[in-house]
């Protein structure tokens, strides 16, 4: 049996975009999110463009360099 990846790009770009709104309203440079974040500045490009699904312990350290709960990372608009 071969199982299929279900990845949506409109998601992840959606995602992405509302993780860049975010930083951009804390005035955080990708490199200084991705300092406080304890993760590469390459994952944050990845994430802010929707190249890479993001996993939750992603979400988490990045909700902590943002200083914002987790679920507030989650509620974008992806319609």
């Amino acid at each position: 049996m071969i199982v299929s990846k279900i990845r949506d790009d409109k998601y992840l770009l959606a995602f992405g975009k509302h993780v860049k709104k975010l930083r951009n309203r804390k005035k955080l440079s990708r490199e200084t999110l991705a300092a406080y974040s304890n993760i590469e500045t390459m994952q944050v490009y990845r994430v802010e463009t929707g190249q890479t699904n993001a996993t939750v312990s992603t979400i988490v350290a990045l909700a902590k360099g943002l200083e914002v709960h987790p679920k507030k990372l989650l509620d974008f608009n992806y319609e």
